[in-house]
């Protein structure tokens, strides 16, 4: 059975619900309002008549353009059973396989291990043939993904609109829809990523529906509610209206949430969000209770009291921004780790005063300890991260962390959103360096990335030396020595860089190195680059030395890059914003406090946070997804 390619079109029937239908909270079919049904293969179902709809609303920015279907396939006499469930992709199972089937499948196991050129040539043969719509379009998606593979997403974005119109079988639908959506998150077009989850979510297997749909949901985080609030108003379809009200309602504060849940489930029944409603708010709405006893464990005194006093402040001002606003804050206890023993006898002291959640301690050996003990009766939200998985049985140990793997993670993949394939790192020895360099190296290459050249330095007199070796200049100033040796005179010559580099990570820890290093890949030619290093090389504040890293690329917080809030102000009466990334990380302790139950959910919570946007992976670590960022002039703005 073939499905109508169309970024735009609506596959539910759920947009014919009447609103006075509505029940409060109906049960969870797979599909309510679709009956399962069998036809042959050239007798549309009405779920296949609304799949050839397209929206009233027009998604511009997709460029989409109609392209002329193919021939179709001669009719093979045999009657196919297709059962019309959305999803069910036992739809076809007798169609017959294409005559090209070679040529697909091995350009699709090329395409698997990143081998852009093997599958061009697989799929040449295939250029001067006429080719059946079916076969067409599949050919036009591989190429779509061998433009995508090469770095070229302008090109693949192209090919993929313009499938638009064309009748294709489920499973290349989704596919088609699949690759399109994975192209314009990367590029970070996240909002017309989230809409193409509408139709491709009625036609996923069963196991993907619940991973699509939180994919449509962290898509959604990551726009802002300006954007979000815009499409509303121009959106026609009830599914997309749903989804754009549910992620407006998510930035509500939690007293309102409960209640405006109840109202969208009511306007919006059996809608594809639901059951469970996604980012952790199934959980948020069955259990709404906050911990009514906090104990804030820091390090106050002593060497890291500066640090352990700038996540007070933050958590402070949005405790007393909260209070302010009605809302009922928890009892507050205070207590200075280094007065204790240890972090043990600290966690310990506060549940003995009635703590219902322990917020810190902020170094990670404390945090270690805590994770050692072999029962934890209140849960704990640390304010660092351990390298192993907390012990099982012992009672939740959550940590949120400015971690800079969470950043060259982010890197990795803006930098290959932007067309960069193959990268130089440049990074320093040591511990440090390497946990980053493998953190970032498995990312990179499981989006298909490949690093040319990695290269470490041990201080500021070898930088000159690593960004050389790096860029390979040596081997062109060997060239240059030959020649000058064979002519036996002097020519004019410019040394030259290695040309398949097209991207730079400079992984260092701090502004001075950077501004050391940065201006080296212009002095050795590689200032055309596009580097890109994690947010420590900013300091936080505008500062004149920054000029020499205009143009690096940096995933930064949101609180350094939004406007100032109310929040901002309040640390700025208190006089003291040195560390404005560990208030930040205060403020989002305050968060995930006020948000505990949403948080619980596992791996499914997504929060909108001060140090980027927060998700919860499988070893109870608090991941941020931070934004792209640029130094301009010597300041640094979003990109």
């Amino acid at each position: 059975m073939a499905t109508m390619y169309n970024p735009e079109s609506t596959i539910s029937p759920y947009n014919q619900v009447p609103e006075s239908a509505a029940p409060l909270r109906a049960p969870a079919p797979e599909q309510p309002a679709q009956d399962s049904m069998t036809a042959t293969a050239h007798s549309p179902s009405p779920v296949r008549q609304l799949r050839h709809l397209a929206l009233g609303v027009t998604l511009a920015l997709l460029g989409a353009c109609d392209t002329p279907g193919g021939g179709q396939r001669p009719d093979s006499g045999v009657a196919t059973t297709v059962e019309t469930t959305p999803g069910n992709w036992q739809v076809e199972s007798e169609r017959p396989i294409s005559r090209y089937e070679m040529e697909f499948a091995a350009a699709e196991q090329a395409l698997q291990q990143f081998d852009w050129m093997r599958a061009e040539t697989a799929l040449l043969p295939l250029s001067s043939l006429p080719l059946d719509a079916e076969d067409g379009a599949r050919l036009a998606y591989l190429r779509a993904r061998i433009a995508h593979v090469r770095g070229r997403e302008d090109e693949a974005l192209a090919g993929l609109a313009a499938l638009e119109g064309q009748p294709i079988s489920d499973p290349l639908a989704y596919s088609v829809y699949s690759l399109h959506r994975e192209i314009l998150s990367l590029v970070g077009r996240n909002l017309e990523s989230a809409r193409l989850g509408v139709p491709a979510m009625l036609l996923a297997p069963q196991p993907e529906r619940e991973a699509l749909k939180q994919d449509i949901w962290l898509a959604l985080q990551r726009c802002d509610t300006t954007s979000i609030a815009t499409a509303l108003s121009t959106a026609e379809d009830r599914v997309w209206q749903g989804w754009l009200e549910l992620a407006l309602l998510s930035q509500i504060e939690q007293g309102d949430l409960g209640a405006s849940l109840y109202d969208w489930e009511t306007k919006y029944p059996a809608h594809p969000a639901s059951y469970p409603l996604p980012g952790g708010l199934e959980q948020l709405q069955r259990d709404s209770r906050t911990p009514q006893r906090v104990a804030l464990v820091l390090p106050l005194s002593g060497r890291l009291a500066p640090a352990g006093r700038a996540v007070r402040d933050g958590y402070l001002a949005s405790y007393y921004a909260a209070r302010a606003t009605g809302a009922a804050p928890a009892q507050l206890l205070i207590l200075d780790t280094e007065r204790y023993p240890g972090a043990s006898e600290a966690y310990l002291d506060a549940v003995a005063q009635g703590a219902q959640l322990v917020i810190g301690p902020l170094r990670k050996e404390a945090v270690a300890e805590l994770d050692a003990l072999p029962e934890r009766p209140v849960p704990v939200l640390a304010l660092n991260r351990i390298d192993t998985l907390p012990l099982e049985g012992a009672g939740p140990l959550l940590q949120l962390a400015l971690a800079p793997e969470d950043e060259v993670r982010r890197l990795a993949e803006l930098a290959f959103g932007e067309g960069a394939r193959r990268a130089l790192l440049l990074r320093p020895a040591g511990a440090w360096g390497d946990k980053l360099e493998e953190t970032l190296v498995a990312r990179w290459r499981e989006l298909g990335g490949t690093v040319a050249n990695s290269v470490r330095y041990t201080g500021a007199e070898e930088y000159s030396d690593a960004v050389k070796s790096g860029l390979d200049i040596a081997a062109s100033e060997e060239r240059r020595r030959r020649v000058r040796d064979m002519l036996a005179s002097n020519v004019e010559f410019t040394p030259r860089r290695r040309q398949d580099i097209d991207a730079v990570f400079l992984l260092s820890p701090g502004p001075d190195e950077a501004r050391a290093l940065k201006p080296l890949l212009a002095f050795h030619y590689a200032g055309g680059l596009p580097a890109y290093a994690p947010s420590g090389v900013y300091g936080g504040q505008p500062d004149p030395r920054d000029r020499d890293l205009n143009g690096l690329r940096l995933v930064e917080i949101p609180w350094l890059l939004s406007e100032p809030s109310a929040l901002h102000a309040a640390l700025d009466a208190a006089g003291d914003t040195r560390y404005p990334r560990l208030n930040a990380l205060g403020a989002d302790a305050y968060l995930l406090q006020s948000r505990f139950a949403q948080v619980q959910a596992g791996d499914g919570a997504v929060l909108r946070g001060n140090t980027g946007l927060l998700t919860l992976n499988p070893a109870a670590q608090v991941e941020r997804d931070l934004p792209l960022a640029e130094f301009d002039r010597g300041r640094l703005v979003p990109r």
